[in-house]
């Protein structure tokens, strides 16, 4: 009897250390995975880039009103700007880590220069994604929809693209709108002058001194830069059909698969709550910083767009 008991203690001693190292052992799992579970996954691409150096390189344009232009205190502002730090964010997400912003000033005839070399990780501008460009570089899904036209002053006898022949005409260099022109010019033997300028404030400024007789860009530009410069005189109009198609998106590097997705899925969200619209209202509905306003409604082409990315289809 004795010894039955002594065996009895034995098992429940070896079930107790038993239960003992089990429960040790339970909790260094619960305590390891803890470190592991947001550990960010193998990453490449801009992905390891920034996460690995702790910032990331956005690029911005200063004068494409209302996407990307300097406030008065110089501070990058507008549309393309709050949507690229809304990537920013679903970024650091990704890797679950806090990123600094790096603010880098490019032109139409650098931009994609910038984003290739690595200069920009994001451009937020107000770029075409286009066939051409896509060879280059990878866009997001677009954000807006606009179109070349021509502003000219008020009274000016040009009407339509044809009243352009023997003109003066601005143009900023690389972009779209340049190679517009051009074509139309050769398949309608216009004669035009071309004024090619490095950026559109200094387009609007041709036409403000009278040494260009009009300057073409996208039309949405057009009017932001009429907007802006309503408080020092002079009177100007968008005239004219539109010359080209331009879809625009947030550029980033080719080839890389891993932002491509975090991009895509962030646009996704942006549209499916609301955040695109509500940037939209912001930035064309509302006053600007310097008080004037765009109110110019959304196209139904770029709701629709807008409307079938939230439905999970990225245009």
């Amino acid at each position: 009897m004795k010894m039955q008991r002594i065996r009895v203690a034995c098992v429940a001693l070896m079930l107790f250390a038993a239960f003992s190292a089990k429960a040790a052992d339970d909790d260094q799992a619960n305590q390891q995975p803890a470190a592991d579970t947001f550990a960010p996954a193998t990453l490449s691409g801009t992905l390891a880039k920034v996460r690995d150096t702790g910032s990331i390189a956005l690029g911005y344009r200063e004068s494409s009103v209302p996407f990307s232009y300097l406030n008065a205190r110089k501070e990058p502002i507008g549309y393309s700007i709050e949507l690229c730090k809304s990537l920013v964010a679903a970024i650091e997400t990704s890797i679950n880590k806090h990123l600094t912003v790096q603010w880098v000033p490019v032109t139409a005839e650098n931009r994609i220069d910038s984003v290739e070399s690595g200069r920009v990780d994001l451009e937020c501008g107000s770029t075409t994604s286009n066939v051409e460009r896509q060879k280059r570089v990878a866009f997001s899904p677009i954000m807006f929809v606009a179109g070349t036209k021509v502003m000219v002053k008020r009274g000016s006898p040009i009407k339509s693209f044809r009243d352009l022949a023997g003109k003066k005409v601005a143009v900023t260099s690389g972009t779209t709108n340049e190679k517009a022109l051009r074509d139309i010019d050769k398949k309608f033997s216009l004669g035009m002058q071309l004024v090619v300028v490095p950026d559109h404030a200094q387009g609007f400024a041709q036409v403000a001194s009278g040494q260009a007789d009009a300057f073409a860009t996208d039309d949405v530009l057009l009017y932001g830069l009429i907007a802006e410069n309503a408080a020092k005189g002079g009177k100007y109009q968008v005239i004219g059909d539109y010359l080209s198609y331009d879809p625009y998106g947030i550029m980033y590097r080719k080839n890389d698969p891993q932002l491509a997705q975090v991009v895509k899925n962030a646009f996704q969200q942006l549209a499916a709550d609301g955040e695109i619209d509500r940037q939209y209202t912001r930035w064309f509905l509302q006053r600007l910083p310097s008080g004037t306003s765009l109110d110019m409604p959304m196209s139904a082409q770029l709701g629709t767009i807008i409307e079938t990315m939230a439905g999970g289809e990225a245009q």
